[in-house]
């Protein structure tokens, strides 16, 4: 699938893997490990490599956030794994308790495969990107972060949403160098 295209699950693909995340949260409560997943009980796109990020809020306020940016292993078992992750080893947060479940917000962020932006400089990237439509991945000596297409609502201004990503890749936010690397990707985002 070009990397131009959002990726596309239908009504029910989308249940499926929501469901999966909520299973898997709930597996880990009791077992403190992933549900297992079978992809061969899964249509056939919920079988395919896929990338994805699954978001946990509280009250709107991130709860957790983990995923993968490259399709390594199929969909449905990157979001079972990515799932649980996120609800109970993201450093940023303790792991969730049981009783936190009933305020508990999900959402599965699919990827589509990251697509390499050329630039000469800062101007030159900064008019490259489409605020509130890509993800970015920022690469430079040994230093990667990322931002999801949704964090645009917090930063919209491409200056300031560029300078908080090489912050969250432990650069300095006026960072600049000829070998930093910028990707974009898209994704389709649902929650349940």
């Amino acid at each position: 699938m070009p990397s131009s295209e959002t990726p596309r699950l239908d009504e029910q693909e989308r249940r499926l893997v929501i469901d999966v995340a909520w299973g898997s949260i709930r597996h880990g409560l009791g077992s403190g490990r992933p549900s297992p997943v079978d992809p061969q009980d899964f249509p056939p796109r919920l079988r395919e490599s896929g990338a994805a990020f699954v978001t946990l809020r509280t009250h709107g306020a991130l709860r957790g956030c983990i995923g993968h940016l490259e399709a390594i292993r199929p969909l449905v078992v990157d979001v079972a794994d990515n799932a649980f992750a996120a609800a109970f080893r993201d450093p940023r947060f303790e792991p969730l308790q049981e009783r936190e479940l009933t305020d508990l917000e999900l959402d599965v962020s699919v990827l589509t495969p990251p697509e390499p932006l050329q630039f000469k400089d800062e101007d030159d990237l900064l008019r490259q990107l489409r605020p509130g439509v890509d993800g970015l991945i920022l690469t430079d000596r040994g230093a990667r972060g990322t931002f999801l297409p949704a964090v645009w609502d917090n930063l919209p201004e491409p200056h300031r949403f560029l300078a908080e990503l090489k912050r969250k890749a432990g650069l300095p936010r006026d960072h600049w160098s000829g070998t930093l690397e910028v990707s974009r990707y898209l994704t389709e985002t649902f929650g349940g």
